[in-house]
């Protein structure tokens, strides 16, 4: 960081007490220093040795793990050809098996598991730490996949060339080396990859620049640039676009993250669609392409609303021709959460005040017509996964307080039935679910759920833990409480959800007003939700706690530097926190689009009126707060919370942190070590709050 003399930075209009000096604590951005391990491992040794004391780290510890190793956890089914793919975990199988099973027995019940790769046995073989990131499938094969290996959980794969016939990666196949890439099959014996192939084919945000199709055969090095983005986009990815049997080679190039050119290479050429490039591109059904508008776009005239869902023909759209048809133009109080084909079918799960609806879209004539499929209300579906060669579908639906249930489904003649369920983990009878608002700084009212008891007495007294996210247009909405309820509903807590802005859950707008120099926005509304919840006295400042991951750490850790008066707990995970230096940090700077760039001063202006690090001051009265990160996260650099906790510490703060050496940024790899951490958040929010 550069020092500037007192009268520059008056000129240059940067408050003195938030232009820091020379960062002393840039050390512990070192992953894997000596040092830095040393202050991780000394850090852990002390929050371990208070948490694991207390009385209800043992029972939370053994629940999380029995949820989490259960036999009755629900089988999620991957439908690929004529088989069911699952990934399965449970205390024989701590890193996990990769297995399938007929499609017909699956829907029949009698999931006859053939185990196509076990995670334990090959993270012994390798003395690695395998962790599994997915597969991609050669269309009309049950045998060949390029499966994705992660050392450690981080989002670097290695991806191998496996047969699933014979149970074994192939030694001559397909194989590429650990990085943020993609690859997937054009046919049998060509590749479509995005990956590191070495200096200067990454962008300043850590992912592929070049696209290449790749024969079998020859070496990686040998294949074919088809494609090159800048360096400085947030990235350059390849794969493919199926209708029925048609297939078409489809290239992403990312200026931000929230815009891209959308391309097609046909006929050794490229071909750009002239589509907005904020826009997302959800499926290919019966040439007709189907995207998602984030801005208005004004086509021949007509004018077509952000939100709206809208197909394009797709054989004039390669001609330049724009030929466009509104599927949904949701209203303000929805938006379009999933997006799913079938065989015939278009699924579109739309979001109306934080909870799911699910309907049918068929394309007959030239035109869109639709209807409701008629699951159950008032909580939140999802769609898992859908057949290419037939209409069948699964979703399941959820809500706080009713076990997830999976249901298999037929989009051809709008039916569904039950297939599998949750048991009930807690005693639900005793809960309610209620929805309020609240008034933010500008006006703007801000929905928020409450789960508690129905004996709850509003004295100020209850113990309450509000999860926020408030970024990247991710909607926030109801799940079953499995280890919420008996670690937190059933210790007397109460729980909220508030869904602030920057989320999605009311469309692009709710998004693009939290983003950039908009973002005060999204911490004024965690405050609105915060101060109304001790308005209707159902709890108070002493007894308030904020949790959140990744942004959601930013958000919380903006919370109690500018309000530390609201909240007695933060517990703070994954978190982004010093904001003049994330652009710097792994894959940071592909995040410019919704935080803006620390190093533009008009745009530092407005960032480092918030950013958690810079804003820590000596003399105030914060709560203790909790960090947790891992060592191998490669998305949010741990060194944003070691630095935090670091710097607290010096200050004379007390602070809690935990750094787990594997998990990534989802923070675990195993469900051991999930159980652990549910031990330690939960011990220390009941030690705070009740």
């Amino acid at each position: 960081m550069t020092k500037y003399p007192l009268i520059l930075m008056t000129i240059l209009g940067i408050t003195p007490t938030i232009q820091a000096q020379e960062d002393k604590y840039l050390w512990l951005e070192e992953v894997e220093s000596e040092k830095a391990l040393e202050f991780v491992a000394a850090q852990n040794k002390a929050t371990l040795d208070r948490l694991s004391k207390e009385k209800d780290y043992q029972f939370i510890y053994d629940k999380s793990l029995e949820i989490s190793n259960s036999s009755e956890k629900i089988v999620y089914p991957g439908i690929r050809g004529k088989y069911v793919y699952n990934f399965w975990k449970d205390k024989d199988h701590e890193r996990g098996i990769w297995r399938r099973c007929l499609l017909t027995d699956y829907t029949t019940g009698k999931m006859n598991w053939d185990i196509l790769l076990d995670f334990d046995e090959l993270s012994k073989k390798d003395n690695i730490k395998w962790v599994y990131k997915g597969v991609s499938a050669l269309h009309g094969s049950d045998n060949r996949f390029l499966v994705q290996l992660s050392n450690g959980g981080g989002d670097a794969v290695f991806i191998k060339e496996f047969d699933a016939g014979k149970k074994q990666f192939i030694a001559d196949g397909f194989q590429i080396d650990e990085a943020k890439g993609e690859a997937s099959y054009i046919d049998e014996n060509t590749l479509c990859v995005s990956t590191d192939f070495g200096e200067g084919t990454m962008t300043t945000s850590g992912y592929p620049n070049q696209v290449k199709i790749w024969k079998r055969g020859t070496l990686l090095k040998d294949a074919r640039l088809i494609y090159e983005g800048q360096q400085s986009d947030v990235g350059t990815w390849g794969g493919t676009l199926r209708d029925g049997d048609k297939i078409y080679t489809f290239i992403s190039q990312a200026p931000t993250f929230f815009t891209s050119k959308k391309l097609i290479w046909i006929n050794n050429k490229i071909v750009t669609l002239d589509i907005p490039e904020d826009c997302g591109i959800n499926g290919l059904l019966n040439d007709q392409l189907i995207i998602q508008l984030k801005s208005d776009w004004t086509v021949n005239s007509k004018t077509y609303q952000n939100g709206a869902l809208l197909s394009v023909n797709f054989t004039k759209l390669l001609t330049g021709i724009k030929e466009v048809q509104l599927i949904i133009q949701p209203d303000e109080f929805s938006s379009i959460s999933e997006v799913s084909t079938t065989k015939n079918k278009v699924l579109i799960n739309l979001l109306t005040n934080v909870t799911s609806q699910l309907y049918i879209y068929s394309f007959d004539n030239g035109k869109w017509s639709s209807e409701k499929v008629k699951a159950p209300e008032f909580g939140t579906i999802a769609i898992l996964s859908t057949a290419e060669l037939s209409d069948q579908y699964f979703f399941e639906y959820e809500n706080f307080i009713t076990p997830t249930t999976l249901y298999i489904a037929d989009a051809g003649n709008n039916t569904f039935k039950s297939s599998q369920s949750l048991p009930s983990y807690f005693d639900a009878g005793k809960y309610e679910v209620k929805q309020f608002k609240a008034k933010s700084k500008d006006g703007t009212m801000v929905p928020y759920f409450v789960v508690a008891s129905k004996d709850l007495k509003t004295d100020g007294t209850n113990p309450t833990l509000v999860l926020a996210y408030g970024g990247f247009e991710v909607s926030y909405q109801p799940f079953y409480m499995s280890t919420y309820g008996n670690s937190w509903l059933d210790k007397g807590g109460v729980f909220v959800i508030a869904n602030i802005r920057g989320g999605g859950e009311f469309g692009p707008k709710w998004h693009q007003d939290g983003i950039k120099e908009k973002r005060q926005n999204v911490f004024d509304d965690l405050f609105a939700v915060s101060e109304d919840l001790i308005a209707k006295k159902i709890t108070s400042p002493k007894h308030l706690g904020i949790t959140g991951g990744s942004n959601g750490g930013l958000l919380v850790g903006v919370a109690f530097t500018q309000r530390p008066d609201l909240y007695n707990a933060v517990v703070c995970q994954v978190p982004l926190l010093d904001m003049q230096r994330f652009n710097k940090l792994l894959a940071g700077a592909s995040w410019m689009g919704e935080y803006g760039n620390p190093d533009i001063p008009e745009e530092w202006a407005y960032i480092q009126k918030y950013s958690p690090y810079q804003n820590l001051k000596p003399g105030m009265n914060y709560p203790e707060v909790f960090f947790t990160t891992s060592t191998r996260d490669d998305r949010v650099h741990p060194g944003h919370a070691r630095k935090m906790a670091a710097k607290m510490n010096e200050l004379g703060y007390k602070t809690y942190y935990y750094e787990n050496t594997e998990g990534g940024h989802a923070g675990s790899s195993t469900n051991e070590q999930s159980a652990k951490s549910n031990a330690l958040v939960f011990s220390y929010l009941l030690m705070k709050l009740r």
